[in-house]
């Protein structure tokens, strides 16, 4: 029996990317459109995921899905974290021109600096219209590449230099989706899915 989510997201890519992650598994993602999200107020990734999943469960009475994920480089005290999708501050515009500008940001910030590390977060929040909820989260280690470099993914991907050497917009969507940090959140949710069953 296919299940359905809800996913509490406008961005094309995620959608793409959950719907791939979620869909051998048994699960159904829905768009989640027309809804007004909160803002992103909370401190952590989990705080602003649950307040998105939260509002989307409440609107269409279905079990409901949202990540909220980000970048943290520890030359930068942790930054962009929770900010990481408005870092540069741009507000209109696509998705791709928002995401040049966040990274032109960093590459800017980390200019000269020989410390690069830096992991890709995701915190994962499942409401139900009973109120529980599930919560899962996954990262994955790298480093701030000098500039960028590959074609594929989105956000930070292609600064996003992973142990092999290849940025995260370097892999195929089928590599990408084996070492994820939305990929690692994922399947920490999906064995909580089942269990819940």
């Amino acid at each position: 029996m296919i299940k359905r989510l809800a996913l509490a997201t406008e961005n094309p890519h995620k959608v793409r990317e959950f719907s791939d992650l979620l869909g051998p598994h048994g699960w159904e993602v829905i768009a989640s459109t027309g809804i007004v999200f909160p803002e992103e107020t909370g401190t952590t990734f989990t705080d602003n995921a649950y307040e998105k999943a939260k509002t989307v469960c409440l609107a269409t009475g279905m079990p409901a899905l949202a990540d909220d994920s980000g970048i943290v480089i520890d030359a930068l005290g942790g930054a962009p974290g929770v900010y990481s999708a408005r870092y540069a501050g741009l507000t209109h515009g696509s998705r791709d021109e928002i995401d040049r500008a966040n990274i032109k940001k960093v590459l800017d910030a980390m200019q000269g600096r020989t410390d690069r590390t830096a992991r890709f977060v995701c915190a994962l929040v499942c409401t139900f219209p009973d109120h529980t909820m599930l919560t899962a989260e996954g990262t994955v280690e790298g480093t701030i590449a000098n500039e960028s470099h590959g074609s594929h993914g989105f956000g930070y991907d292609p600064i996003f230099v992973l142990p092999d050497g290849r940025t995260m917009a370097e892999l195929t969507s089928e590599e990408k989706h084996q070492i994820s940090h939305r990929s690692r959140a994922v399947q920490h949710l999906i064995a909580q899915l089942a269990a819940r069953q």
